[in-house]
């Protein structure tokens, strides 16, 4: 299985660990509800000053400070006695807070990870084309208008092969005479879906066509061409370790649904008793 490759396999047993020390640690602070106790702790206060400070830029005077610790101990007398009371149940958003904050355990897991500059080249091979740059194109082009004359299509062609200025052939419009080197999204923006395509097998420094556009027929003179290029590692570390990084926690997370699942029988309706 994909998932039990290397350097996936050890963070996934780092990831039940995690998630065993979280299952260990509710349960010890189980009590039994005539005992409950509620502490705030020195984390608690440095979380509550430090939204203070982004907040009003400045740190909380003892009032506001001892308001921020009633608010806190408020919301946890609330919340604790909503769960008592089933009210957390059935609740869409409560339920899905909840399970994203397990995605989150897996996703801070996967960010921990540093790979192997082995691991990173095999994933940037794997994945070439997710981090190749897009090929580019420049070109010059006389417009010849929606629907030309095979024999205006033939002198314009002429005229460019005995060397006329080309700047002043073809039908006035105001599309761009010269494309400057850019990628082929922006000149399918500029000139309509598919035209760089149809530039793709012409010559270059020759005047061809006519090549179909969005807006008419072009004769087309292709000036520089530069493919697409995967770069070297050390150019798109970055980029890679993060691709590398959120694939690995996708993994991650499905390993640890399946480990969760297995835990369950889950039955659902068959299309029979849907239909019914």
């Amino acid at each position: 299985m994909r998932i039990l490759k290397e350097p996936l396999f050890h963070f996934i047993l780092i990831g039940f660990a995690i998630f065993g020390w979280f299952h260990l640690v509710s349960s010890e602070n189980d009590v039994p509800a005539d005992i409950q106790k509620i502490t705030i702790d020195a984390d608690d206060i440095a979380l509550l000053t430090s939204r203070f400070e982004t907040s009003w830029k400045r740190t909380p005077n003892e009032a506001e400070f001892q308001a921020l610790i009633d608010a806190l101990i408020r919301e946890e007398v609330l919340v604790r006695e909503a769960r008592n009371l089933g009210l957390d149940r059935g609740d869409q958003v409560v339920r899905a807070r909840l399970a994203q904050k397990m995605d989150f355990l897996t996703s801070a897991i996967a960010s921990s990870v540093t790979p192997e500059d082995a691991d990173l080249q095999t994933f940037l091979d794997e994945n070439a084309a997710r981090f190749t740059t897009p090929s580019l194109i420049a070109f010059d082009q006389v417009y010849l208008g929606d629907a030309p004359e095979p024999d205006d299509i033939s002198q314009a062609l002429l005229a460019l092969e005995a060397g006329e200025d080309w700047s002043n052939l073809g039908v006035p419009s105001l599309l761009l005479r010269s494309m400057p080197l850019s990628v082929t999204s922006v000149v399918d923006s500029t000139f309509g879906r598919g035209f760089s395509a149809n530039l793709e097998n012409l010559e270059p420094s020759l005047w061809s066509g006519p090549v179909q556009s969005g807006y008419g027929q072009h004769l087309v003179r292709v000036t520089q061409m530069q493919p697409g290029q995967l770069p070297p590692l050390d150019d798109i570390r970055d980029a890679v370790v993060s691709e590398w990084r959120r694939e690995a926690g996708d993994d991650l997370a499905q390993a640890q649904y399946e480990s969760f699942a297995a835990r369950y029988k889950i039955e659902t309706p068959t299309p029979q008793e849907d239909e019914q």
